[in-house]
């Protein structure tokens, strides 16, 4: 959009860019710079216009976008130019990712260049390593207190060891996805160790108080987020003599974004990591970027604000790479990271479904889909060009952040079955076969979370532990269930690594000083591959799950209508434990998928009528794309054995997959 503020300032910038700039090709970066400045210059002048050196350090940002644009290699820009040309790539079914940590699935980045085979085995082409950046030994929450944005931990590996590796990765079609913590630091991190010895430019980084006045008005709204481990949002700093605000940890202190070098510095860490090879940059903690008194300090305007100004920039220098919003919040909150433009994602391309997550586990521990579909009926619509990670299990807790007008039209009472759920998942239930931990426990108010792997919480651990080799079974068709449903529901399928060989809760960090007081390390396994071998042993746990899921992976790839283009629809059926919905082929409309799941231990039936007339006549017919099967019918009902899922097809001769 031309505006003649905006742009007679671009000349001006162009006027006194550095002459190692100016005398640069920059034909292309141009053309997009131009296209976007009106936005850059507009989001820039609504965070940092009142400010005297404006005009200065919007000299400084564009310097930053030409810079990187400029070490960025020929191969990555080519990658730029063919994704904009092919703008909805991310949107096909062809995706499939993993989330791992690299030292517990091989050790190092070295040894992960040796494992992508296996992952190409199981159909994985998107691998997400979870914080690699430097980081204290101790504390480190997982890696996400980083202490150098610009260094890999010499624990996984060297830069050279990444560049190979994303190398490797790029010439077998998988996209790297990689973390930048874009909230806060350690407390180790260079800028935060200046601001201890005082100097101001530093301080003026953070969140930094003389005295408890301001932290206390602060406190008067902001909610906990370890209320076990770390209460409260401020920290004194015994050597710096002042408080900081340290949201998560003591030792991760929140950067002040009111501070536009900050937005700077970071803009141009992520920019760093694109011309390293990230396909997808993971912006952690989106939700908590700018801090007001006398509001929570989550999802405020400008946290908004930000995230569109980071991705127009991105836009400019790395058009290629995709933003995924790491915003775990309530269900209509969720959506506005996508951006606020009516069909493109102007913030982040992709966001957590954790809402989707957490009412599939709700659907484990009542049987029923009434909360499920309830949910589901409330998440609001995304936009067209943006898409969900859904995903059964992640290397964080599970949260039950259900809305309590949902909970109650599904007919329960909030606080009751938020304690049922936690007593369930942790096996303090009579009945219960789960196999998990409480965690993030809120004394005041009986708030909780949930640890444990997937094949523990389905009752896998139990059920070894019995030698109740029916009990096995389940657990196996749940874990195969439970994917089913986030393979075909649209948007990105992640699976948390370990899950794919039924790996149960791995105790031994209670053996780790470091990671003995986090009871999350109980699902950041350290794979056994003698274990993962067995997988080429028929019969057995690891092969039944592997090849399952490896199945399914590559049937989802066949399926045109399990790309995601807002082509679902979630049917209501009169039977409360099965989830329905039909997946429309984007192009072939007669050519949908039915989707049926069956969340109970008994046979289940679906009246056909249910489905509507419009859709009724071109399943009555049908056969399962998963298994190759037709299913059993029964006077107009299909019938759905315990745990089982079918992906129906009409048997019509015009049905094309």
């Amino acid at each position: 959009m031309y505006e003649q503020i905006s742009h007679s300032l671009l000349n001006e910038i162009l006027d006194e860019l550095k002459p190692h700039i100016r005398r640069r090709d920059l034909r292309h970066f141009y053309t997009r710079l131009g296209a976007n400045f009106y936005a850059i210059h507009s989001l820039f002048h609504l965070l940092y216009g009142n400010r005297d050196d404006f005009k200065a350090k919007m000299l400084n940002l564009v310097e930053v976008m030409a810079n990187q644009y400029i070490q960025r290699n020929d191969e990555l820009k080519q990658l730029d130019v063919e994704r904009e040309k092919d703008h909805n790539w991310f949107l096909s079914q062809k995706w499939v990712g993993m989330a791992l940590y690299t030292e517990g699935f091989t050790g190092n980045l070295v040894s992960m260049k040796s494992r992508l085979s296996y992952l190409q085995e199981l159909g994985i082409n998107m691998v997400h390593l979870m914080p690699i950046l430097d980081c204290p030994q101790g504390a480190s929450d997982g890696g996400y207190a980083v202490s150098n944005f610009r260094n890999v931990d010499g624990r996984v590996g060297s830069m050279e060891d990444l560049e190979s590796l994303g190398a490797s990765m790029r010439k077998r079609d998988i996209l790297l996805a990689l973390d930048v913590v874009v909230n806060h630091t350690s407390n180790e991190h260079e800028w935060a160790q200046k601001a201890q010895t005082g100097d101001p430019k530093y301080q003026d980084y953070y969140h930094v108080f003389d005295n408890r006045d301001i932290p206390d008005m602060f406190e008067e709204t902001m909610p906990e987020i370890f209320p076990e481990t770390a209460p409260g949002n401020f920290t004194w700093d015994e050597t710096m003599e002042k408080w900081v605000m340290t949201v998560f940890n003591h030792y991760q202190w929140d950067l002040d974004y009111s501070n536009p070098t900050v937005f700077i510095e970071m803009l141009d860490i992520i920019l760093f990591w694109a011309n390293k090879g990230a396909d997808i940059v993971r912006l952690d903690a989106v939700a908590f970027l700018w801090k007001k008194i006398g509001t929570t300090c989550q999802n405020e305007r400008e946290a908004h604000l930000i995230l569109q100004l980071m991705k127009d920039c991105c836009q400019v220098t790395a058009p290629g790479v995709l933003f995924i919003a790491e915003a775990i919040v309530a269900p209509v909150e969720i959506t506005k990271y996508f951006g606020e433009d009516a069909v493109i994602a102007k913030e982040c391309e992709i966001a957590y479904n954790a809402t989707f997550m957490a009412l599939l586990w709700d659907a484990v521990a009542t049987r029923n889909t009434l909360l499920l579909n309830r949910g589901i009926k409330s998440l609001p619509e995304k936009l067209d060009r943006a898409t969900w990670l859904n995903y059964v299990r992640c290397h964080d807790d599970i949260g039950l952040g259900f809305d309590d007008r949902d909970i109650l039209l599904a007919g329960y009472d909030p606080q009751a079955h938020r304690r049922f759920l936690i007593d369930y998942f942790t096996g303090a239930y009579v009945d219960s076969i789960a196999r998990g931990f409480p965690f993030g426990q809120n004394k005041k108010t009986g708030d909780a979370r949930i640890s444990g792997s997937l094949a523990s919480l389905v009752g896998l651990e139990a059920a070894l532990a019995q030698g109740d080799q029916e009990a096995i079974d389940r657990a196996i068709k749940l874990i195969l269930l439970l994917h089913s449903v986030i393979f075909s529901f649209g948007g990105i399928p992640l699976l948390h690594y370990g899950d794919e060989i039924g790996t149960l809760n791995d105790y031994s960090f209670l053996q780790d000083e470091h990671k003995k007081d986090d009871n999350r390390w109980i699902h950041r396994p350290k794979i056994d591959w003698k274990k993962a071998q067995l997988r080429q042993q028929h019969g057995s746990i690891e092969q039944r799950i592997f090849d399952g899921l490896k199945r399914m992976i590559a049937t989802r790839k066949r399926i045109p209508a399990f790309a995601d283009f807002n082509n679902r629809e979630l049917l209501e059926v009169t039977n409360s434990h099965l989830f329905v919905f039909q997946r429309i082929h984007p192009e072939q409309p007669t050519n949908s998928i039915l989707v049926v799941a069956n969340f109970d231990a008994n046979p289940q039936y679906l009246d056909m009528h249910d489905l509507g007339g419009h859709i009724r006549p071109q399943y009555s017919q049908v056969r399962d794309l998963y298994s190759g099967e037709s299913p059993a019918m029964f006077k107009k009902q299909l019938v759905v054995p315990p745990y089982r899922f079918y992906w129906l097809i009409s048997q019509q001769p015009e049905a094309v997959v």
